[in-house]
């Protein structure tokens, strides 16, 4: 979703793994009844600093916070009650400072200038890890490893790692292996949730057929064509594949990324497919994306949006009602397994201090992340937030198809490699993707500007 690192995780195998996970989600999204959480959550007593709480904090009447994240809207003012909830049970002050992307930059000015922020949510390990190689970034301290022993898979754990030292408490999740659809674009079409590229092809000319545009793209935000992109390449090329070019260990114009990007042509050449044109895309932001398939009863601008579980908060900024008229499936599957593509982002110190640590503290304990769940439009990696808290099957389903995927997954691509490749506007790997949806037919030309881009930002190995 947005940059990277050396630091990736060592994933087992994920081919069966990724069926039965995108299985489990392709069943949930039409099934009834209630969740199948264990609550393992709930049943911490109270040990905490006010009743049923799962983590104890200190007094810290007095002590100032500033938490640096990208996050604006509605994520922005949910994470704010989570804050509060802190406040409330700590004495602390805590003041919430937007941050810009590229994030690393951003924090690099504040620190440049003598004011960094205590706590920063880093949107990729890669940033974790430059974190670290500037001396920025303060290791977690036993409190908080306490907590992500306790509540995280060893693959969660690992990613918030540099050189086996924790840095990161992965605060929030993303399953972005999804399309999110108009329910009654589908049912006027005729149009049923497809299982393959394959199908999702004839989908797309179904709706193109009904007289609505298939696809709401986002192309104005670059990252939003990479998560295209990685899942294409995933379900194509395969895990091991998809590790070593997030690695750099073989290049961009090898012929598995000639396959994904001639794939992904199959829909971006097809101007009529996709609403606005290839123009029109690259002016949309994804908010907008997702808000306008929608918006504008029988005859929004789309039928069909890709993203993750995350576009549910867009998804609440119109009429729409998420499992009734906004629908969503497993992205399809191209090659031989469908494609689990997760991102996430990690509370990172960097002024250490007693409430510092605290909060980081917090933010890996499912007290945290439960106020969160509760608000929707968030996803935790957390295996002990309660399913239930989720507010609506469709999210309780998602987020239980993340949980039951243990470590096998794969980390985003783009959130794994050095940020001035994966991870910056106008650069890199955005600006490259956002070329080729401009013109699709140039794949060579696209592998190779991809491949010196990512020459430079790796260092010049690969």
């Amino acid at each position: 979703m947005r940059s990277t690192s050396s630091n990736i995780l060592n994933h087992r195998t994920a081919r069966t793994a990724a069926a039965v996970a995108a299985g489990a989600l392709a069943l949930s999204l039409t099934a009834c009844g209630g969740s199948d959480d264990k609550k393992s959550g709930d049943d911490e007593g109270s040990r905490g600093t006010k009743p049923g709480a799962a983590v104890t904090l200190p007094k810290l009447d007095g002590a100032t916070l500033e938490v640096a994240a990208v996050w604006t809207g509605g994520e922005q003012k949910n994470f704010k009650q989570v804050l509060a909830e802190f406040e409330k049970r700590t004495g602390a002050k805590v003041t919430f400072v937007p941050a810009q992307d590229p994030i690393i930059n951003f924090l690099g000015s504040k620190i440049a200038g003598g004011r960094p922020p205590d706590v920063a949510l880093l949107p990729q390990p890669g940033a974790i890890k430059q974190a670290v190689d500037k001396k920025w970034a303060k290791p977690l301290g036993p409190e908080a490893q306490a907590q992500l022993a306790k509540n995280y898979s060893r693959g969660w754990q690992d990613i918030g790692k540099v050189d086996g030292t924790p840095y990161g408490a992965y605060y929030k999740a993303a399953n972005k292996s999804l399309i999110w659809y108009n329910a009654k674009v589908f049912e006027n079409a005729g149009a049923s949730e497809p299982k393959t590229w394959k199908d999702l092809l004839s989908t797309a000319q179904q709706v193109y057929d009904s007289g609505v545009t298939p696809f709401s793209v986002g192309g104005a935000d670059g990252w939003t064509l990479t998560d295209w992109f990685e899942n294409v390449y995933l379900s194509q090329a395969g895990p091991e594949k998809y590790d070593q070019l997030a690695q750099h260990k073989i290049k961009w114009t090898d012929p598995s990324v000639k396959d994904a990007l001639t794939t992904l042509a199959q829909i971006w050449s097809k101007k009529d497919y996709i609403a606005g044109g290839p123009k029109g895309a690259l002016q949309t932001e994804f908010p907008a994306s997702v808000t306008q398939t929608f918006t504008g009863g029988d005859q929004p601008k789309a039928g069909m949006v890709y993203e993750g579980d995350f576009a549910q908060v867009n998804i609440g900024a119109t009429k729409a009602q998420v499992g009734t008229d906004a629908k969503v499936f497993p992205f399809p599957t191209v090659g031989s397994a469908p494609p689990v593509v997760s991102g996430g982002d990690a509370a990172v110190i960097l002024k250490d201090s007693k409430a510092a640590q605290a909060l980081v503290t917090f933010l890996a304990s499912a007290d945290a992340a439960t106020i969160q769940a509760k608000l929707g439009g968030y996803l935790s990696p957390n295996r002990n937030v309660p399913n239930s808290a989720y507010p609506n099957e469709v999210q309780q389903k998602i987020a239980k198809a993340l949980i039951d995927s243990g470590d096998d997954f794969r980390f985003d691509m783009s959130d794994q490699a050095p940020q001035a490749f994966g991870g910056t506007p106008g650069k890199g790997e955005w600006k490259e993707l956002q070329d080729f949806l401009k013109n699709p037919s140039d794949v060579a030309g696209t592998q190779a500007r991809l491949e010196k881009d990512a020459a430079a930002a790796y260092g010049g190995g690969s």
